[in-house]
């Protein structure tokens, strides 16, 4: 297989206004973010409210998925608890000819690199298939995974574990391994990253900075002077300030109601937090395409 490398959006859910999920401008949305630049998006992650979905919404999308043009330009995150609902999805997503994958290990219980290689292994046993990008992101599932523990993991699955999503940060510039992806989650790490041999990036606010993030990228590899870089690090930097799907959700919502729909216990930024973010943003004179018709 051919590592996967670029510039991934971390794309959003759109959602109706009963919060069903909107499939077609969900998937809209994504290839919108391809066209702008990004190599590929990772579909149901934690900026798609993918804990929150039902999975037979999931399902849905997966199948329609299929059917769309870019469909071998996403990852599939799971964005589940249950190692049996974990499994059963992916069991789907490959019936579909769905390979790659994006997987956290599950939030609120407490444990350490034994047991996480352990739940990697029953799923790997189960779809062995699979292709996995390791998701470290200890804020959102309480564990940071160790360097070891990761390589362990692709000495154990070689052909499985292709990736990790770097979140934590503790893994980019430490972890060297031979046709590993490495993906720090902000583009604030993107430059410092490529430099140090990463893949590219797996990051929310690519819904917003897809095209400055693939000029970044595309200057560093063709060896030109960086001079979209300051600009996305301070457009990263805003919403940095806010948790980043009410921020997205908010500044998109301006040209588009229906960004507006969120499902609880998310919510859209408070009016102050609202005039801050798009002031910041007006004074780095940012705009960014409109990716859905109002």
């Amino acid at each position: 297989m051919t590592k996967i490398r670029g510039i991934f959006a971390a794309t959003m859910s759109v959602l109706n206004s009963d919060l069903s999920l909107n499939v077609k401008k969900t998937l809209d949305h994504a290839e919108n973010l391809i066209d702008q630049g990004c190599h590929g998006t990772a579909i149901f992650g934690s900026t798609g409210q993918s804990q929150l979905l039902p999975i037979s919404e999931k399902i849905d999308l997966l199948n329609n998925l299929s059917k769309r043009k870019y469909k071998d330009k996403h990852l599939i995150g799971t964005g589940l608890n249950s190692l049996g609902e974990t499994i059963n999805f992916m069991k789907i997503a490959n019936s579909l000819n769905f390979k790659k994958f994006l997987i956290m290990p599950p939030a609120y219980y407490k444990y350490g690199d034994s047991e996480v290689i352990e739940f990697y292994k029953r799923i790997i046993d189960s779809n062995p298939e699979s292709k996995i990008i390791l998701y470290n992101f200890e804020k959102l599932c309480g564990y940071k995974f160790s360097v070891d523990c990761v390589k362990e993991l692709v000495k154990k699955f070689p052909d499985q574990i292709v990736g990790v999503k770097d979140s934590s940060y503790n893994l980019f510039e430490n972890l060297k391994l031979k046709n590993f992806s490495i993906f720090p989650g902000s583009e604030l790490k993107l430059l410092k990253g490529l430099e140090l041999g990463c893949s590219g990036i797996i990051t929310a606010t690519c819904n917003v900075t897809a095209e400055l993030s693939r000029k970044v990228y595309d200057d560093f590899h063709s060896g030109k002077e960086q001079s979209h870089n300051q600009k996305l690090c301070e457009v990263r930097s805003v919403f940095d300030k806010y948790n980043l799907i009410s921020g997205l959700h908010t500044y998109l919502s301006q040209k588009n109601e229906i960004f507006k729909n969120i499902l609880p216990p998310l919510s859209l930024l408070n009016k102050t937090d609202e005039k801050d973010l798009l002031n910041n943003l007006r004074n780095l004179n940012f705009k960014n395409q409109p990716f859905l018709a109002a």
